[in-house]
């Protein structure tokens, strides 16, 4: 599931002195979109992050918000400055991914510093109580030095945002409206995520065994933005500097 680019810079990253063990991310793609055929080529691109038949542009566009306001919210415009410029880890942002015809769901939370991703299986209970109950549970398996804030946009899921800090601790704060990209990392995440559960996938039928094999593997997945480092190479430096 990684991208070339990603399999190109983490071989860089573990044979740094050895270049038969070294190659450009565009060979794979040229390979991948221009010498297989069949099957092979089909088996080939369903391993891309897209899955693409073909190489395209990406297209941009906006999405209509049509939630209800949430009372009590605090704007994204409130957060500590070290929120936006990712100085100090500890700062989430929180998203579900709903399943097919909307009925099941999966929660993700994201680390804005580290890339840290934690998936939530809801299944049917995607209900606010439920939700604050299980991303309370979610974070408990992570250090409390770097479980600070949470951002969230605004949907009915999060309504009992209030309870939640008072359980956990943490400050939930809100973006803007069709504004998914004050959330980017979740965002970007969450493309990564339908790798593995695609649309149409019913949540309420995928393990939670199955789920965190996942959320393994992502936190296993070099990153470019790390400079190719894994996301859990690089929480578990800082958790080990906190001690």
């Amino acid at each position: 599931h990684w991208s070339p680019r990603e399999i190109v810079e983490r071989l860089k990253k573990e044979y740094p002195n050895d270049m038969t063990m070294h190659i450009s991310h565009e060979a794979i793609y040229r390979y991948i979109y221009v010498l297989p055929r069949g099957e092979l080529r089909q088996t080939l691109t369903k391993a891309l992050r897209q899955e693409r038949a073909y190489r395209r542009k990406k297209k941009t566009g906006k999405t209509k918000e049509t939630r209800g306001k949430i009372a009590d919210m605090i704007s994204i415009e409130e957060r500590p400055e070290e929120v936006e410029d990712r100085s100090v880890p500890g700062h989430w942002e929180g998203d579900l991914i709903l399943g097919k015809y909307k009925r099941s769901a999966l929660g993700t939370l994201v680390e804005r510093t580290t890339r840290y991703t934690i998936l939530v299986p809801l299944g049917e209970n995607k209900d606010a109580e439920s939700v604050r109950k299980a991303y309370a549970k979610a974070f408990k398996s992570v250090p409390k030095e770097i479980v600070k804030t949470l951002t969230y946009d605004q949907g009915k899921e999060m309504r009992q945002h209030k309870r939640f800090t008072i359980d956990t601790g943490v400050q939930v704060y809100f973006a803007h409206p069709g504004s998914p990209w004050e959330r980017g990392t979740n965002e970007n995440t969450n493309g990564l995520i339908r790798q593995y559960f695609p649309k149409g996938t019913e949540f309420d039928k995928v393990s939670t065994r199955e789920i965190k094999r996942v959320q393994r593997e992502l936190n296993d997945r070099p990153r470019a933005v790390l400079e190719y480092k894994k996301p859990d190479e690089v929480i578990n430096n800082i958790v080990a500097l906190k001690v």
